[in-house]
């Protein structure tokens, strides 16, 4: 299957720079896989479509704000990006100019509460770094750090929590799962007043999710690895779900991506820690969720190959080329999608 069948003409325009002002009142676009329809909402409107017994799974990560800038002893400007922690005070980072970041060098940033040396160089360019500092390291990185948006995102975020949903909880991520950005406390009690049920998951997104597929033929992609666990109390509220017959739903591509990493074939997930690379495109047989809330992706992503999976590559192109005509708000802080 090639690449080039998941792409879409996107104007630039069309790329949503800021959130919207209500997390709530951003537009939902409905597909019905059985019927094949297509309708136009307000993401509130999600309260239409869930039942009473339906259960939502979210990803309760929580964004850092892991972009920093710094200076290296000699004046010079540096920016680092933290991936992930390797132990204690050591992390992967993306570091540039990469040329001039060799082992050994040491970076100042916020005027000195945080230092950092250049252990080693990673596969992939990466470097490993040690952190020093007097304090608590989240709260240095709340001081001094900057949420780490997208690459097609060029305005600047007044308000750091608009890129963290409001039930983020465990510290983790290098991207928020986009998705769950819509949702508000008021709209997640009224879901639950009228009996949808929450379980969560908690996969820290990796900057990986941005990379392009280089490759021209889906199969021959690789996808990256990204950390996650599920609590024994969600995956209870899963398998009672499947067991009656009710809809799970995932909140995300990242939700998603778990519970089709851990499920059995009869669609029961369990306890667990570990890493996934899965990735799913179409001829893939969904094991636990019957439907996904979700953003509008870039053409040619795994992620849109991931929805495609789910509700037919055909149908959701078409869908794809109607939210341009119909100017919706596209990628991370844009619109969502509901397939049911």
């Amino acid at each position: 299957m090639n690449v080039s069948e998941f792409n879409y003409e996107l104007p630039e325009e069309l790329i949503a720079q800021v959130p919207i002002q209500k997390r709530d009142e951003s537009r939902l676009m409905v597909l019905n896989r059985k019927e094949k329809t297509i309708e136009h909402k307000t993401f509130k409107d999600i309260l239409d479509y869930l039942k009473p017994g339906d259960v939502l799974v979210r990803n309760n990560t929580k964004v850092i704000p892991a972009r920093l800038y710094g200076k290296k002893d000699t004046g010079a400007n540096v920016e680092f990006l933290l991936l992930n922690r390797i132990e204690g005070d050591i992390w992967e980072s993306i570091v540039r100019p990469g040329n001039k970041l060799h082992v050994g060098t040491k970076v100042i940033f916020g005027d000195g509460l945080l230092q950092a040396e250049i252990l080693d160089t990673m596969p992939g360019g990466t470097r490993k770094v040690q952190f020093s500092y007097d304090g608590i390291f989240n709260e240095i990185l709340d001081k001094i750090g900057l949420m780490p948006l997208p690459p097609y995102i060029h305005e600047t975020l007044k308000e750091k929590d608009r890129y963290q949903t409001v039930y983020a909880k465990y510290e983790g991520s290098a991207a928020a799962p986009t998705a769950g950005l819509h949702f508000t406390d008021e709209l997640l009690k009224e879901l639950s007043k009228k009996g949808v049920e929450i379980a969560n998951v908690t996969l820290h997104v990796g900057i990986g999710t941005f990379r392009p597929v280089k490759e021209e033929t889906v199969e021959e992609h690789e996808m990256h690895f990204e950390h996650f666990y599920i609590k024994k109390e969600d995956a209870d509220i899963i398998n009672k779900a499947k067991k009656e017959g009710r809809r799970v739903i995932a909140v995300g591509t990242t939700s998603c991506r778990v519970l089709e990493s851990i499920a059995s074939e009869e669609g029961y997930v369990e306890e667990q820690e570990r890493d996934t690379n899965i990735f799913i495109y179409p001829g893939y047989k969904f094991k636990c969720i019957d439907g996904l809330i979700t953003n509008f992706h870039l053409p040619e992503s795994t992620l849109i190959m991931l929805v495609s999976a789910l509700a037919g590559k055909d149908y959701v192109m078409s869908a794809y080329n109607e939210a341009v005509k119909e100017r919706y708000r596209f990628f991370s802080f844009g619109d969502a999608m509901f397939i049911q």
